[in-house]
């Protein structure tokens, strides 16, 4: 294994750390906003309250691990993404500082202020819809040379492609599903059967729209990107483990082990995100950056391999005792459970 691929397997496995924990995260937002809409927010609100509460802070961490990384282990990333995503990224960013405030707002501030917790379930929707347009723009086709030799993204290909829409509709069902899921293994966890019933029909709801839209982006693939189709068709059987792990997870749902269900969830989404990741090889943007020619000298980069170990040895224990104290702590979790 190359120092190029323990590179950039780093910064994935960090990405994959990040969609798991924000989706759950965004998604629990959403729904605490729109069960207000639907007059079934006294079922929900204690339990994602008690869930937010110890992690909403945290949250940005895998995000702030993985740009520092990328632009680290590969600086030219720095000019072009930085060029083309300059306008997506900083209402990325605004929109997660938004919703930070809403939160405290909401929680700290004037309590049970729907304002507050409405636009806290808004801005968790529109932040995956925004971090996707760098995952759009690297399959390429979407950046313009200018007329003085710059490079600019694209707003008319990107707003008129339906492969970017499939992709913006994917990273919306696939937070909903992995939250809903998460949700009711959580509800379980807390014995709030109310809540257990509805995140457990949300689930259901959401799981084959991300299936659906899923199989959509691979069809479209076809046509935007010949050569990443061949090689996801390539890598055929990680997808088949994926629905394998679909089907799995919904199964479990359906006895009641949501606590299983939820596992496979997460390996569902691994076997698919890493088999996305392994298909693009070895491009980061067609067709200008590979991990190859942009990648960092070899100094820098086992220094930064060195520092993420260590940040890892520091972060995960943090994760786990804030799992261990307050998350999965039955006493905490059960608290105000009526």
């Amino acid at each position: 294994m190359t120092i190029e691929i323990v590179g950039i397997s780093v910064l994935w496995l960090f990405l994959f750390g990040y969609v798991i924990v924000a989706s759950i995260d965004f998604g629990a937002g959403f729904f605490n906003a729109s069960t207000i809409v639907t007059k079934k927010n006294h079922i929900v609100n204690s339990v994602i309250q008690r869930y937010l509460s110890p992690v909403w802070e945290i949250t940005n961490v895998f995000l702030v691990f993985f740009f520092i990384g990328m632009i680290g282990f590969f600086p030219s990333t720095a000019y072009y993404f930085g060029t083309v995503l300059l306008i997506p990224i900083s209402i990325s960013i605004i929109l997660l500082a938004l919703r930070g405030s809403y939160y405290a707002f909401g929680t700290y501030g004037t309590k049970g202020h729907k304002g507050y917790t409405l636009m806290y379930g808004v801005t968790g929707v529109l932040i995956p819809a925004s971090l996707s347009t760098a995952l759009i723009v690297s399959q390429g086709g979407f950046i313009r040379e200018t007329a003085t030799g710059s490079i600019a993204l694209d707003y008319l290909a990107l707003f008129t492609s339906p492969f970017a829409w499939s992709i913006v509709l994917l990273s919306l069902v696939s937070v909903l599903f992995i939250s809903a899921s998460f949700l009711a293994y959580y509800s379980n966890v807390a014995q709030d059967y109310e809540a257990l019933k509805l995140f457990r029909r949300y689930t259901w709801l959401w799981s084959f729209p991300t299936m659906v839209t899923a199989l959509g982006i691979i069809i479209e693939m076809r046509w935007h990107n010949p050569a990443h189709f061949e090689g996801l068709i390539s890598l055929w059987w990680v997808f088949l483990l994926s629905f394998i792990c679909f089907l799995e997870s919904l199964w479990l749902l359906k006895k009641g082990k949501y606590g299983k269900s939820f596992i496979f969830v997460v390996l569902q989404f691994a076997f698919a995100f890493y088999g996305y990741g392994v298909s693009r090889y070895p491009y980061i943007l067609y067709p200008y950056i590979t991990i190859y020619d942009g990648f960092t000298n070899e100094t820098m980069a086992y220094a930064l391999i060195t520092v993420f170990i260590f940040g890892l040895m520091l972060l995960l224990p943090s994760l786990y005792l804030v799992f261990k104290l307050f998350i999965m702590n039955k006493p905490y979790i059960r608290k105000g459970k009526a």
